[in-house]
């Protein structure tokens, strides 16, 4: 398995590799239209409660990860402690698809922002997306129920600090 994880605020210069990635038929699947979901992505970097990363191992990036401060992106997640984190990511490069990268990237994430101080760290995906679903609970996430969105229904899971 490729490894340790990195995670780099991604800049400007990060823009044309996150519009390939998104064009590839196993993101496009789950994130949609390239070109809308390009604009959101290239917008959030002037958004204060967005963070957004790279994910890179030694062999070089491999995909994206955005965590944001719940309270801003609130859809219908309900109550929880204060400092909740939302998480969106894909992978990117389809050679890192199969193996467990996911997981172990989620892992990874989640326990730097969990050390950092986050009481709970959210993320909703699509409810016919299994591979993303065992993912989060191979990463320690929980299902708690389904929310509606504006992109339609989905599984609100959660990890605690």
């Amino acid at each position: 398995m490729a490894g340790p994880f990195r995670f780099r605020p991604m800049t400007r210069d990060d823009l044309p590799q996150i519009k390939r990635w998104l064009a590839l038929p196993h993101v496009r699947e789950w994130w949609g239209d390239p070109a809308e979901q390009y604009a959101l992505v290239s917008d959030d970097l002037d958004e204060p409660a967005m963070d957004q990363s790279i994910v890179a191992t030694d062999e070089g990036d491999i995909g994206y990860i955005q965590c944001y401060d719940l309270t801003a992106w609130n859809s219908g997640f309900g109550t929880h402690p204060a400092g909740t984190r939302g998480i969106d990511l894909f992978i990117g490069e389809p050679t890192m698809m199969q193996g467990g990268h996911g997981s172990a990237l989620i892992r990874a994430f989640v326990d730097e922002r969990l050390a950092q101080g986050a009481p709970r760290i959210v993320t909703d995906p699509d409810p016919e997306n299994p591979r993303a679903i065992r993912a989060y609970e191979k990463a320690g996430f929980q299902k708690l129920r389904m929310v509606e969105t504006p992109d339609g229904p989905a599984l609100l899971m959660a990890r605690n600090a």
